[in-house]
Formats: structure tokens, sequence, C-alpha cells
């Protein structure tokens, strides 16, 4: 016989489980695959860290569609196999009706296939490779520009490098994102008359970038252009510093090499590096309200000030994200497609909206970014 505490005992259990399941109903859900672990930790930690500020942000204001936003988060661990893995669990599994990932265009190029597969859009906040927006793939939306925007970006301001660059070497992770910056930089250069020399590469885990230094310091080269993640820019510049190699480095993709703020690389040494987010002075940016309510939320959790560097586009993401699926009216991956096409948003980039790109019929959301330039030189920033 059931007794009369055993009853209520029951009966609240099963009052918990439909409440439990009514909250869990009552959020959207969004998928996140990034690298928490593995050798772009960094990066990834702190493009996470941006998107739960939006999704802070977003929910303190009510939320959208009168629901909170909930994010399901993923470790993708640094490799193309897991972030594969990553991208299934959130479709299959938790049931994201859209995701934001995957930090590196090798990632990203093989989480693609799937969101095919399962019909899920994903917003692309990070990956840089012209094939990912060029491959036909219509659930690709990607607010962080190319390497051939962010070079053609870059070109502009070139006249008013100090001292003048002339002739130019590259180092470069090799993966899709690091070959694919050397071309585009390497295309325009030569473009505009600068002498391209030689070309160097480096794995992804590599720890150790001394004999690619010096196979680069004897070349005349005024300037060495870096593409990889914080990890690799801080050990090239601290090693490059210790070389004494003459060039002037360049790093691109939007990464900053933060532990040089602390433990700065030989006196007198400078970097500069293209940045999509300029925290150091966010009067800089298109629209400065955007970015110091970013700033100010990424602050007020006691995080280092460089992440922000990395970390708005987690931030930005998730506004994009949240603003389509307002305008779809509905959480559901199609309807969520179909309304990131009218999405225009002012981020701490700047203006967000997506311009179509790839085969007709089948393009891929390309958004055009705002790119800076600033110098590292004994432990500080300068905007330039």
């Amino acid at each position: 016989m059931i007794t009369h505490n055993l009853r209520t005992l029951l009966a609240t259990a099963a009052l918990a489980a439909l409440a439990s399941q009514a909250s869990a109903q009552d959020t959207i859900k969004i998928g996140v695959t990034m690298p928490l672990t593995g050798s772009v930790a960094a990066s990834g930690n702190y493009v996470t860290n941006g998107a739960r500020i939006a999704a802070d942000v977003i929910n303190r204001k009510g939320g959208v569609l009168g629901r909170k936003l909930e994010l399901v988060i993923e470790d993708n661990k640094s490799n193309p196999r897991e972030a594969v893995n990553s991208a299934e669990k959130l479709i299959l599994k938790d049931k994201v009706p859209v995701m934001m990932g995957a930090w590196s265009s090798t990632f990203t190029l093989a989480v693609m296939p799937k969101l095919v597969e399962y019909g899920v859009p994903m917003v692309v906040e990070t990956a840089s490779s012209g094939k990912i927006t060029t491959a036909g793939n219509p659930w690709i939306f990607r607010i962080s520009p190319t390497s051939s925007m962010e070079a053609v970006a870059f070109g502009k301001q070139l006249d008013g490098m100090s001292p003048a660059i002339r002739k130019v070497d590259f180092l470069s992770v090799n993966n899709d994102w690091g070959l694919g910056a050397t071309a585009a930089f390497k295309k325009m250069l030569e473009d505009k008359g600068v002498t391209v020399g030689r070309a160097e590469t480096m794995a992804p885990d590599a720890t150790d970038l001394s004999a690619q230094l010096a196979a680069l310091k004897n070349t005349g080269a005024d300037t060495l252009i870096v593409t990889s993640g914080i990890e690799q820019l801080t050990l090239a510049i601290r090693q490059a510093g210790e070389q004494r190699l003459p060039q002037r480095i360049l790093t691109t993709g939007g990464s900053f090499p933060e532990p040089l703020l602390k433990a700065s690389g030989p006196k007198g040494y400078a970097s500069q590096h293209l940045l999509f987010f300029a925290p150091w002075d966010i009067t800089r940016a298109k629209y400065p309200e955007v970015a110091k309510e970013f700033a100010d939320a990424w602050t007020e959790r006691k995080w280092e000030l460089p992440g922000q560097s990395e970390g708005f586009r987690g931030y930005d993401a998730i506004l994009t994200i949240a603003e389509a699926i307002r305008i779809a009216g509905k959480a559901e991956p199609a309807a969520i497609r179909d309304a990131l096409w009218k999405v225009k948003i002012k981020g701490v980039n700047g203006d967000i909206a997506f311009a179509k790109e790839g085969p007709a019929g089948k393009e891929s959301g390309q958004n055009e970014a705002a790119v800076y330039v600033v110098e590292l030189k004994d432990g500080k920033v300068q905007v330039k």
C-alpha cells in the first residue's frame, strides 16, 4: 500500500520533472562548437566568453520571443574530427536549431557537410578561408572577413606604414587558414608592387619555430607576415626577438599575442597586428555604445582586456543569431536560415548584414568587417 507520505513524494517529484521539462522548453538553444582545449584554446575560450556575455545581455532585456537564450557549448578540442563530433551532438542530441562555430577554417570546413545533411544554419564567427563561402553551402553565414577581404582592407592602409613595406616574407600555420591567408596577402602585395620573398610554414601544434625563423633571417625582407593563433604568434615574436630578426612582424587573422603584455620580448622590439576590434580604444569602433556594453560586461567579469579583441566575435555572433530568431518568429532551423538574410544590426565590429557569395541557388552569407592595425612594443599597445 502506498502511504500518504510516499504519494506526496511521488507527486512532488512528478511536478519537479514537469517543471524542469517546461523550463527546458522555455529556452531557445544555440549550439556553440569552439576549441576550449588544445592548440588554439586561448582564442576559443575568449570567443565563448563573448558569446556568454551576449546571451546574458539579451536575457536581461527579456530574451527573444519571450524566451531566454541557452548556449549549449561543446569543446571541439582544436581538432577537425572532434569539431564534426561536437556538431553532430549539438544537432542530434541537444536539438539546437542554430549554431555558432567553429573558430578555425579547418574545423569549420569539416563541420559544413553536416549542416547540409541535417539542415541547420551556422554563424561563422572567425574562420577566414575563402572556401567556406564559395563551396555552395546555403546554411553558412560568416560575420568575420575572409583572408582576401582582410588583405584588401590592409592594402588600403599600406601607404601609411612607416617604414614603408618593400619586401615581405611569410610564416603561416600549415592549414586552410594559414595557407589561405598567405595566398591572399601575396596577391594583394604583388598587385601593389611589393616584392614577395620566402614563405615558411609551421605545424598547428609546433612549440619551437627557431628553424623557420633562422631560414627567414637573411632574406632581405623588411616585413614578416605571421598567421596563427595566440599561442604561436606569441612564440614567433619572442623567438624572432631573440634571434634579432631584422623584419618587422605583422600578424593577420585578428588574434593578439596578449602574453607579451605581461612579459614582453626584447626591449624596443615592435610587432603590428591586424585586428577586428581594438579594445584599447573603443571610441574607434563604428558604434562605440555597442562596443562599450560588451567591454563593460567583460571588465565586470574581471577577464583580461586583450581577450576582448577575439571575445567580441562570440558577442557579435550571438547578437546576429538572436536577431535572426526574432525575425523568424520561431526557433526552427529553416526559418532562422531564411531570416539571417534579413539581419541588419549594429555589432562591436560595425554593421552586420549578409551578402550572397557562392554558386547560384546555394549561396552562403558573407559580412564585410572592419580591420584595425595595432602596434605592440615593450608591453604597450598603440592603435594606429
